[in-house]
């Protein structure tokens, strides 16, 4: 299988360095980490979407599919060349060739291309489906979840956690996910979100790769048993989060794996840019920015 590197958002939040660690001017920058994987019998492959054709031609058309308050606060760009859609037809492929979309969580900054692959099923935790279309209560949880990114979608698959299964590398695992090759897990991660999932590929060389979505946010968070993050970034986090010591407890045990298993394991997160720009080099894709 060959793994595409995709870079589906971009924020630009004012306050720089004190979000992305690295920007020397007053606005700092985050992506929006999106996989494309070839398969041999189950055609393209992607781990989450980014924003979609429909984000950028009507973003606030009511009801808005992009919060206007995450907007303002991320200074979210939305450009059509951007999106995943754009990107896999820039690589030569039809959209019609992703048939599954696997879904960390529902998040707006996550789903909100799922409607430009029609024709694909749609890969999530079932706690997260239930999260996303149950009853909601308080600004964040209303704010964060954006049904009608998603009210068109006919091929729901959900997945529950069976906690004592077959793991992987300590965590439990969903494995054979309905129509997908046995390369590609779900690990439950929850904390950011109730039903928050990591994406596991084993690669053609037989180490993985674990998409571990917004269990993290910053690159100093993970490979190193002391974690730094910086003050823009902790705090986005505590916002976002519904459980406290859910999302700390799953965020130390994917730094411990990417310390213990660093041979083993490559970890990546949605948002970091360096991480990004490193894993597209390594794919020799062009970085979007």
């Amino acid at each position: 299988m060959r793994i595409h590197h995709l870079n589906c958002g971009n924020d630009c939040p004012v306050g720089g360095a004190i979000f992305d660690g690295k920007s020397l001017g007053p606005l700092g920058h985050l992506v929006g980490h999106c996989l494309l994987i070839e398969t041999d019998a189950h055609g393209l492959v992607l781990v989450d979407t980014g924003f979609g054709l429909k984000d950028v031609a009507h973003p606030h058309d009511p009801p808005a599919r992009i919060p206007r308050f995450f907007r303002g606060l991320l200074n979210i760009r939305l450009r059509e060349e951007d999106t995943a859609a754009r990107q896999i037809e820039a690589l030569g492929f039809k959209r019609d060739d992703v048939r599954h979309i696997v879904i960390t969580h529902l998040d707006f900054d996550h789903a909100g291309g799922i409607e430009d692959f029609p024709g694909a099923a749609v890969h999530l935790m079932a706690d997260e489906y239930s999260a996303a279309n149950g009853p909601k209560r308080g600004f964040i949880p209303n704010e964060r979840y954006r049904p009608r990114q998603w009210n068109e979608v006919t091929d729901w698959r959900t997945y529950a956690a069976k906690a004592g299964g077959e793991g992987w590398f300590g965590f439990d695992a969903v494995r054979d996910l309905d129509g997908l090759p046995p390369e590609i897990l779900l690990v439950p991660l929850p904390g950011h979100t109730w039903g928050h999932a990591g994406v596991a590929v084993r690669r053609d060389d037989g180490h993985w790769l674990l998409h571990a979505g917004d269990a993290y946010f910053y690159r100093g968070e993970v490979r190193s048993d002391r974690r730094r993050c910086t003050p823009g970034l902790r705090a986005y986090q505590t916002m976002m989060e519904v459980h406290r010591e859910q999302r700390l407890e799953n965020q130390a045990r994917v730094r411990r794996l990417s310390v213990e298993r660093r041979d083993e394991v490559q970890v990546v997160c949605a948002h970091d840019p360096v991480e990004f720009e490193r894993c597209a080099a390594q794919g020799g894709l062009r970085q979007r920015s």
